[in-house]
């Protein structure tokens, strides 16, 4: 008994994200399930757990977790992320939109929040069409109506055993569905036009259902949609009836403060968006343009006008590292800095020295980036953070043939790997410290990092790190 293994957290976390990966999800969601009983309400493995839910095509639990996980923190960007994806995957896609925005503001730098947003924002059209194309009619209160909504609404009308003929809602005119429904309209008068032919109706399938009852149940879920649409005005659309309503009774006055917060809001999403699709030219001169046009407003026109020139100085930098122009990059990143320290923005000042870190080591002056990024451990917010934190100062110190020093910073993140349950950065931790070993050259120590480096690579897997390992 006393040789058996002890299991831990992180051993749990690592060997559940391990099955996840060969997609084994039932066996991952038991290692979970044991790691939250040693650690209770743990943000990172509900998130995993959500994740894993989500994959097993149990919605319902995967939104419990990412909810549980943002009752802990708010701010929890991950946790914000898994509920949209959750939502998204529903089929609530305006409320996903809603998540996708909120952690977009959150954390500007985290790219796949942008993308969550465009494809909310497609399938939102899709269902409905271009919103300047369709007039929304309201005739109740608003209010969001959610998939399971709908469905208790259902479950109450089946338990009242409605008929068939009370299932259908009132006669809409046909224009106003067509806009309603978009391309299902189409569907709907087929099926329609199905109901006509008694025939047919009276057969059944092969597994006996009968053919009325299909054509039935598809006909009262499109008017459950066409409902639901002409209900609920979607956000997008309520934006764009305020814009018309905001250019008629503006004319010729000044633009007001809140129609510039909106403006900046889309220009740095397209900022944004053409970094991450790899149009850095493109994006730093609107990056540019709009820093100049922010530095002609005043304070009262934009509140926040600091906090945006650090995070435009913030973007040009990306942009120039993006396109090899180093200089550039570290003088755009020390503005961020600065402006960040003259407005106390802490969340700025980590990210300004992350970016001078990277620029620093990229350039090959790598005690520069060690001082920067030494500044930052105390800004570090996550386990993971630390631990890609730990593993580049380490890399650092080991290209300056400080060794030893090395070896600590990778016994660190090693530490913060296995906190987080994070394979792939136990990884790179393991092989940083073998790589130390083999300079102050304890062979035997470096054999037995490198031998469990390589037991990490296959459960990635990577082959390329595991060749590089063994070589």
């Amino acid at each position: 008994e006393e040789d058996l293994p002890v299991v831990t957290f992180g051993n749990l976390m690592s060997e559940g994200t391990a099955l996840s990966r060969r997609g084994q999800h039932d066996k991952a969601l038991g290692c979970f399930n044991e790691a939250l009983k040693l650690r209770a309400g743990d943000k990172h493995c509900l998130i995993t757990r959500s994740k894993c839910f989500l994959k097993l095509g149990d919605t319902e639990n995967s939104l419990k977790d990412a909810e549980a996980s943002l009752q802990i923190d708010k701010t929890f960007p991950e946790g914000l992320y898994q509920k949209a994806e959750t939502l998204y995957t529903m089929g609530d896609f305006e409320f996903a939109l809603v998540f996708y925005h909120r952690g977009r503001r959150l954390r500007p730098d985290i790219h796949k929040f942008q993308l969550g947003i465009n494809k909310a924002e497609e399938a939102i059209i899709n269902c409905l069409g271009n919103p300047s194309a369709v007039k929304l009619e309201n005739t109740e209160e608003l209010c969001f109506v959610s998939r399971q909504a709908e469905r208790r609404k259902d479950n109450q009308q089946q338990q009242n055993k409605p008929t068939k003929d009370q299932k259908r809602t009132k006669k809409q005119s046909p224009k106003t569905e067509r806009q309603l429904l978009g391309e299902l309209y189409a569907d709907k008068a087929y099926l329609e036009k199905l109901l006509k032919d008694e025939d047919l109706m009276q057969s059944s399938t092969r597994q006996g259902i009968k053919v009325m009852d299909l054509v039935l149940d598809g006909i009262s879920y499109l008017n459950h949609r066409r409902d639901f649409w002409q209900q609920q005005k979607p956000m997008y659309a309520r934006v764009y009836e305020r814009e018309l309503l905001r250019q008629g009774r503006r004319q010729d006055k000044k633009q007001k403060s809140s129609d510039i917060g909106r403006s900046i809001a889309k220009d740095m999403e397209d900022i944004e968006l053409c970094l991450a699709r790899g149009s850095a030219e493109e994006s730093c001169r609107k990056a540019e343009r709009m820093l100049r046009k922010i530095q002609g407003w005043t304070e009262e026109e934009v509140p926040n006008k600091n906090e945006l020139i650090g995070n435009l100085y913030s973007c040009i930098g990306n942009a120039h590292l993006a396109m090899g122009q180093m200089e550039a990059a570290l003088h755009s990143h020390k503005m961020d800095l600065d402006f960040a320290r003259k407005n106390a923005l802490t969340d700025a000042v980590s990210r300004a020295l992350d970016n001078i870190g990277h620029v620093y080591a990229r350039t090959g002056r790598f005690q520069q980036a060690i001082n920067a990024w030494e500044e930052k451990i105390p800004l570090a917010q996550s386990s993971l953070e630390k631990a890609w934190l730990f593993h580049e100062i380490g890399r650092c110190y080991l290209e300056l043939d400080k060794a030893e020093v090395a070896q600590d910073y990778g016994q660190k993140s090693l530490q913060s790997a296995d906190e987080e349950g994070d394979v792939e950065w136990q990884l790179h931790a393991t092989v940083l410290v073998a790589q130390a070993q083999v300079k102050l050259k304890d062979y035997r120590s470096a054999i037995m990092n490198f031998e469990r480096a390589l037991e990490k690579a296959k459960l990635v897997p990577s082959e390329a790190a595991q060749n590089g390992i063994i070589a």
